[in-house]
């Protein structure tokens, strides 16, 4: 009986989950058209299309300007995050200290905060410090930010952990900082290529937080959004386009390292189980 109504089930819920993908990325199939349309934006569908709009952004300095700061911005961003984020993990997993509990809950205060929070008491603290506002205030404050996506991540990677390999490690007269350099840290290496991922991703995008931070120099979601205040112009569409093909190539390498790591310890689970028999 249950399976007959799985069954009958089945297609309604295919055709339900068609029906959400459909809602999520038409947006984002009529933005990558209309970075072809040579009539610009308006009119649906597209009648005649081009490359123009791609040649004038690869002519706008101004563009390649802000990209590069926010490059830079992100890859300072996962660098520290993921520095202080590894301790704060190896803090939470390996040791006991008072007020542990009351730790690991405001490690997660940042993903609850509303950007715009966490923004303005960063813009206070700043101000309070006598800290000119520039891309060096963007980086510390997307780092600061960004802290808790790394612990989180990492920590999980952690508590997967086998301590075994450690254990063995440190009785074959291994010290700890080998043992953590030579065992640990390669087995969280999926952990930290996630971690490094997501906060670059958000780093990338984050609007609210560099708002209140930004000097004279625009990152890229800033300067879109300057210029999205003037109107939409098929030049924004191509850089988004741009924006989201390089997105998918990275959550392909992400998924293919994550596939090629899993058959490699498949492969080492096949032999130990080969030797032991």
């Amino acid at each position: 009986m249950s399976a007959n109504s799985t069954s009958r089930r089945a297609p309604l819920l295919a055709l339900y989950a068609v029906f959400v993908f459909a809602f999520i990325y038409s947006p984002i199939v009529v933005l990558v058209l209309y970075s072809f349309n040579r009539d610009g934006v308006g009119g649906f569908p597209p009648r005649h299309f081009t490359l123009n709009w791609y040649t004038q952004l690869f002519a706008d300095s101004s563009i390649w300007d802000s990209v590069l700061n926010s490059l830079m911005v992100a890859a300072g961003s996962v660098a520290l995050s993921l520095t202080l984020g590894l301790l704060a993990a190896l803090a939470l997993d390996r040791a006991d200290f008072p007020g542990k509990a009351l730790f690991r809950r405001l490690v997660l205060l940042p993903l609850i905060l509303p950007g715009i929070i966490t923004g303005l008491s960063l813009l206070m603290f700043a101000v309070f410090a006598g800290v000119q506002l520039r891309l060096l205030t963007v980086f510390w404050g997307h780092g600061t930010a960004l802290i808790s996506v790394a612990t989180t991540e990492l920590f999980a990677g952690l508590q997967k952990l086998d301590r075994a390999q450690e254990e063995a490690s440190l009785d074959l007269g291994a010290t700890p900082w080998q043992t953590f350099w030579r065992i640990t840290l390669p087995n969280l290496k999926l952990s930290l290529i996630a971690a490094a991922l997501l906060i670059f991703t958000l780093s990338m995008d984050e609007i609210a937080v560099t708002f209140f931070l930004i000097g004279r120099d625009n990152t890229l979601p800033l300067e879109i959004w300057a210029r999205l205040r003037l109107g939409i112009t098929p030049e924004i569409n191509a850089i988004s386009t741009l924006i989201f093909a390089v997105s998918v190539a990275l959550i392909v390498i992400w998924y293919r390292l994550r596939a090629r790591s899993l058959g490699d310890r498949s492969q080492e689970f096949l032999e130990q189980l080969g030797e032991t028999s």
